[in-house]
């Protein structure tokens, strides 16, 4: 891999790690500001939101700016946002706070994204996506205990350490990561805007891959919302989530690099669908919780997810950069990323109307047929994106 990659991914652990404030907002809006938990939720919904259109629109700019400036943008407006919220107490300024926060927070994303494409030779680019993700989550487990100890000082303590490693991450930006965007496709990315959404819009290939990830995501979002609500209704105790939850970061942190390695070279829709039930499969246990309601039998449904949420968070951004022209890298990381932005504000919602009002017998046998429906649109998709590659090939050939 070329060391600005590794920067890159060092400056993911880096960020990660001090990503304090999103695992402890709602109990700092509800504890320490005193908002109603309904207020709460709806201001860190916001957040969710904020991803959706982020999403978007840093695609689009990582191809029309380039991709550091826009690496830039994000973790040095970010840090200001995230001071900001923690600094105000009053939900009419927190609103419009929480918005700026959502959007410059994810709008990175897309940017690293396409840099990673720029970066790393196709036949490596699963494997790198598997390691950013692994550094995404090496960070993330160890993010909440530190955050613990700064909340038991001062909530402000976990606004303030989340903007300084964000900085941190665009300090690595600014001094050892290049531009990546070659001359050649920042030239292409200079047509209108409109023209470039048309085009990326009437993708067949990319819309679809898009909504079958919104599935997936809707699926995976459960994790944190209805879960801890079955298990609790199972008498299982808080604690007992925690640890459920635990099993699922440990088994992404021991078996990530070594599932993306030879992930690398299995075919790609084939896999996707192998990701999409076992991830269905996964959740669809916990509706058999009833015959034995015991962490155990939580956690052996956690294993099961966990390994397709590895697998689809590896090959999923590779199969949109083998999809993209080169000029439209950033907008089609950007339009597939938006689907999870999307996922997580529309997922909770989703779920909790189906727990609260049909029980989770009925929500979970939901998200196994869901999973069995994504399963067969990757299937589907193969034949297509076969086809599609041959036409790519074929087109380079003949260009030589």
């Amino acid at each position: 891999m070329p060391a600005a990659f590794w920067y890159l991914w060092a400056g993911t652990i880096v960020n990660r790690l001090g990503g304090f404030v999103v695992p402890f907002l709602m109990l700092y809006l509800t504890t320490r500001l005193g908002l109603p938990p309904a207020n709460a939720a709806l201001l860190v919904s916001i957040l969710g939101a904020g991803s959706f259109f982020a999403q978007l629109f840093g695609g689009e700019l990582a191809d029309r700016l380039g991709r550091r400036p826009v690496m830039m943008l994000s973790f040095f407006v970010t840090p200001l946002a995230m001071v900001f919220v923690g600094a105000v107490h009053d939900p009419v300024l927190l609103v419009p706070a929480m918005i700026v926060l959502g959007l410059f927070t994810n709008l990175y994303r897309p940017a690293v994204s396409a840099a990673v494409v720029d970066l790393v030779p196709a036949e490596k680019r699963t494997r790198a996506f598997g390691y950013v993700y692994w550094a995404i989550n090496l960070g993330a487990a160890m993010a909440p205990i530190i955050a613990g100890f700064l909340a038991n000082f001062d909530y402000f303590l976990l606004f303030v350490g989340d903007a300084v490693t964000t900085a941190v991450f665009g300090a690595i930006v600014l001094l050892k990561v290049p531009e990546t965007q070659s001359a050649e496709h920042a030239a292409a990315a200079k047509e209108p805007s409109r023209d470039r959404l048309r085009q990326a819009l009437s993708d067949p290939m990319l819309l679809v891959f898009t909504l079958l990830s919104l599935g997936f995501g809707v699926i995976y979002s459960q994790a944190e919302v209805t879960l801890p609500l079955d298990m609790a209704g199972h008498g299982l105790l808080p604690s007992d989530y925690g640890l459920a939850l635990a099993v699922n970061g440990a088994l992404i942190v021991l078996v990530t690099l070594q599932v993306t390695r030879r992930a690398e070279h299995w075919p790609r829709y084939p896999i996707m669908a192998t990701a999409a039930l076992l991830v269905g499969t996964g959740f669809g246990l916990a509706g058999l919780a009833g015959w034995a309601p015991t962490l155990g039998f939580y956690a052996l449904t956690v294993v099961v997810w966990t390994i397709g949420e590895v697998i689809g968070a590896a090959v999923a951004p590779t199969v949109v950069s083998e999809m993209s022209p080169p000029g439209l890298r950033g907008l089609y990381q950007g339009i597939w990323g938006s689907s999870w932005g999307l996922a997580f504000f529309a997922g909770p919602v989703i779920g909790g109307f189906v727990f609260g009002h049909y029980g989770g017998g009925v929500l979970w046998a939901g998200a196994f047929a869901l999973g069995l429906i994504l399963c067969a649109g990757y299937l589907l998709l193969s034949a297509p994106a076969r086809r599609r590659q041959a036409l790519f090939e074929a087109a380079q050939a003949s260009s030589r």
